[in-house]
């Protein structure tokens, strides 16, 4: 019954008003109401009408209203508000006289043609860009009458351009039976699609639209670019249009969420008065979505104003013929590059093949573009470092004075004493070898100094990100002696087809801690890059104690690399650890010798100082 109350109760309500109107029946709003329950396309919103129609005819209250339009006006909300369909519209129209749709004129060639040439708007851009506006879609029967001539004046110049912009940011009308005639042109004949289903209240009907097998004329390339242009005037037929090759993954669509408007609208007099009810009668059902474009619109991919979206496609279009061989250049970089041949193959191979499939042809931006290639190379070589980059030139070195070298070298480190004279160093990234030579000296007074004389040392890397692996060789050689050198690692470098052998230096800035004195290191799932090559450095020759969580599995610091002419920048690790022995620490990371949640880390390694010096008095 509550179904009734927003036809009644703005009534009542005007029922306190002294003007009468007696020109205006009392069953009027049973008649609209019924209006509604037998056509509008979504029966299941109406719950409850029937009992609310029994309801009002029993009401004795007079229609009070000043005018036909203001009457016309409150329904027209009520109604609305109720259904929750801002389609449904009252009208007062007393001259109105119902819009027959004409049928075809007999006309000649010439007035065929002229009629064309003012209702389509075909140009071919800059780069071979077909652009085409239509602002009303043509139905089955005009298309039959006129399709010859529609490929000599419009097709035939459309099939050899490279890329489609499909403007429909002015087309407000069509027929149902155009939509499959559009959608088919844009897609393969090999199998029938089902493009949408559209149902038919008053008939009680559902009609499938199938893509159509035989076409006048061919069709257009699936692998070539289609961008439809919406705007907020886009309206009905052409939403059906947009929404199905949306959908399909055949269009992107750019501009203004479209109007939200009816796959059919039909306007139905209220009895004998002058009273109307447009009811939208049919409704679109997407089988891909399961849903509707109708009164939410049709949302764009890319939402710009209108009077941008054309820019916006051009740009879109330039992109995406940049795509291929962007990524061709992307694999051959990573093919010829990526410090583990064997991976660096595979990835540039699968990469290619994505290009194939189209899994890039529905780029909008450098963006987007930058975003999906980087997510592919991490899926395809799970290596995080393998990716886009920004290229961003690195800052000029500062001019510190050694004042401010003191301050930053303090905020830089952590250091503590704890019980039974166990050091304490902390530090979240690795610099350069060259920066840290000048500043070494410093160092050595401000932070190492302060745990050298400690009788064991706890590393804290759990926040160390990284950084430059130039300085590595010189770190670990404070923990072993100087009578011996050693190769730490072997790191090979893929571009060069070189083995370059680390090795403890023989001579360093301050005193060594050597290889007697016991040494833990801390770890976390963050632990990465160089501070992982030094952590499986010191865990190789069995020189630490690794305590926490299993590092990040990351790489050494990767180069950039541009690709061909384009400014898209990958990141490429180029080198890795002796492999001869099995693998290092790439992608798997450095697994602790006694694994413990990275917070309770510090905690544990004290505890196994602390026992071991109990042990030892």
């Amino acid at each position: 019954m509550a179904k009734l109350i927003f036809l009644v109760a703005p009534l009542l309500v005007l029922g306190n008003l002294s003007f009468i109107h007696a020109g205006f029946a009392p069953n009027i709003i049973i008649d609209i109401a019924k209006i509604i329950m037998d056509n509008y396309c979504s029966p299941e919103k109406l719950a409850g009408m029937k009992e609310a129609i029994e309801a009002a005819g029993s009401n004795t209250e007079v229609l009070s209203i000043p005018d036909a339009d203001t009457l016309a006006n409150v329904l027209s909300a009520g109604v609305q508000t109720t259904v929750s369909d801002p389609r449904l519209m009252v009208s007062y129209e007393p001259n109105y006289v119902p819009v027959v749709p004409p049928k075809m004129p007999a006309l000649s060639p010439d007035q065929v043609v002229a009629v064309l040439q003012a209702s389509i708007k075909l140009d071919i851009l800059e780069g071979n860009i077909g652009y085409l506006r239509i602002d009303h879609i043509l139905g089955e029967e005009v298309v039959d009458k006129v399709g010859p001539l529609l490929l000599d004046l419009v097709w035939n110049k459309i099939l050899p351009t490279s890329a489609l912009i499909f403007d429909f940011r002015y087309t407000s009308s069509g027929d149902i039976s155009g939509i499959p005639y559009i959608v088919s042109y844009f897609t393969e004949a090999e199998s029938p699609i089902h493009i949408d289903s559209v149902y038919d209240r008053p008939s009680n009907t559902t009609t499938k639209l199938i893509s159509k097998s035989v076409l006048l004329g061919e069709r257009y390339s699936i692998t070539k670019p289609l961008i439809i242009l919406t705007s907020k005037n886009t309206k009905g037929i052409a939403e059906d249009v947009a929404y199905c090759l949306k959908n399909l993954k055949r269009a992107t669509i750019v501009g203004e969420k479209t109007a939200g408007g009816s796959v059919k609208l039909d306007k139905i007099k209220v009895g004998d008065t002058d009273f109307y009810v447009t009811v939208p009668t049919a409704k679109s059902v997407n089988p891909i979505t399961g849903s509707t474009w109708e009164i939410k619109g049709v949302t764009p991919d890319v939402e710009v104003n209108a009077e941008d979206a054309l820019a916006t496609a051009i740009k879109i279009v330039n992109l995406r013929v940049q795509v291929p061989a962007i990524i061709e250049g992307s694999a051959t970089l990573i093919a010829d590059n990526y410090a583990f041949e064997d991976i660096g193959a595979d990835v540039a191979e699968k990469l290619k093949g994505l290009l194939a499939t189209g899994e890039y042809s529905k780029v909008v931006s450098k963006d987007s573009l930058e975003v999906k290639l980087s997510a592919d190379l991490k899926t395809l070589s799970g290596d995080k470092s393998l990716k886009t980059t920004s290229n961003t030139p690195a800052l000029p070195p500062m001019d510190y004075s050694p004042e401010m070298y003191i301050e930053l070298i303090k905020a830089s480190f952590h250091t503590d004493i704890f019980e039974n004279n166990i050091g304490y160093l902390r530090f979240d990234k690795f610099g350069d070898f060259e920066e840290i030579k000048a500043i070494a000296q410093i160092i050595v007074e401000h932070v190492w100094n302060k745990v050298v004389n400690t009788d064991a040392m706890i590393v804290d890397l759990r926040n160390n990100i990284g950084g430059p692996t130039t300085a590595i060789a010189g770190f670990c050689s404070y923990f072993f002696d100087a009578d011996k050198q050693i190769v730490l690692d072997k790191l090979y470098d893929r571009p060069s087809g070189t083995t370059t052998e680390l090795q403890t230096l023989p001579e360093l800035t301050g005193t060594r801690y050597g290889s007697k004195k016991s040494l833990i290191m801390l770890t976390s799932r963050a632990t990465a890059g160089a501070a992982e090559e030094f952590v499986y450095i010191m865990k190789k020759h069995g020189r630490a104690m690794i305590v926490g969580e299993t590092t990040a599995g990351s790489s050494h610091p990767p180069k950039n690399f541009r690709v061909g002419e384009t400014d898209i920048f990958l990141s490429i690790p180029t080198v890795h650890s002796d492999t001869v022995a099995g693998p290092a620490w790439e992608g798997a990371g450095v697994a602790p010798h006694i694994p413990v949640p990275a917070d309770a880390a510090l905690e544990t390694a004290k505890g196994i100082f602390n026992k071991n010096f109990a042990g030892q008095k």
